[in-house]
């Protein structure tokens, strides 16, 4: 049998859009936008795509090619993030963010991006509480490749994380959010605490 030709198509619009999970056309990600535009949602919300996005959904919906919705964002060239490791504290919180695993490290272990993985999409940013991560220009265009392998992280990665919850569960049952919140919290306030310990030696250290 095969599938609904809605269904069908939302997979067709979801392999045009590039996979950079960023979030800017105003849902969570890639999919989730190209059943928006099966839907009747605008084909013009992808600013990584931009107009060559916008022609290929026009070409694949019937609808007429427009301009990029600007409030969406600028199109640009590819950037990626990159973190200064010497004022990162280790807080996890930038991993917890990025949609496709291009982050490594651990909790209170300097992080670094995989520069070859990194979309661009600057959810990393934000969460950082000592504003330690820059996006810098990637010196490369994102391909169809790129694209494919992104999306195949991403679906893994969601994949990985809707199981941790009931592992979660079954080996700490006595644990509740809240308390995982607070330690965390605390965790990332005490880490601040020996960063602004570590900037002011050093200041002193250069008078």
């Amino acid at each position: 049998m095969s599938p609904p030709l809605s269904l069908s198509l939302a997979a067709e619009v979801d392999a045009a859009l590039p996979q950079t999970q960023c979030r800017r056309c105003g849902y969570d990600a890639c999919r989730p936008y190209a059943e928006a535009i099966v839907g009747g949602a605008a084909i013009n919300r992808c600013p990584p795509g931009a107009d060559d996005v916008i022609a290929t959904l026009a070409a694949l919906t019937g609808r007429p090619a427009i301009a990029l919705d600007r409030t969406c964002g600028l199109p640009g060239p590819l950037t990626v993030a990159r973190i200064d490791e010497t004022a990162c504290i280790g807080c996890t919180l930038c991993i917890d963010a990025c949609p496709v695993d291009a982050i490594v490290g651990a909790a209170k272990r300097m992080h670094t991006v995989l520069p070859a993985l990194c979309t661009g999409c600057e959810l990393c940013v934000p969460p950082c509480p000592v504003d330690c991560i820059a996006m810098l220009p990637a010196g490369r265009a994102w391909s169809p490749e790129d694209a494919r392998a992104t999306r195949d992280r991403y679906v893994a990665r969601n994949r990985r994380l809707a199981g941790a919850p009931a592992f979660s569960r079954a080996v700490a049952p006595s644990a509740s959010p809240v308390r995982e919140r607070m330690k965390r919290e605390a965790a990332i306030a005490a880490a601040l605490v020996r960063a602004r310990a570590r900037r002011s030696s050093w200041s002193a250290d250069r008078k």
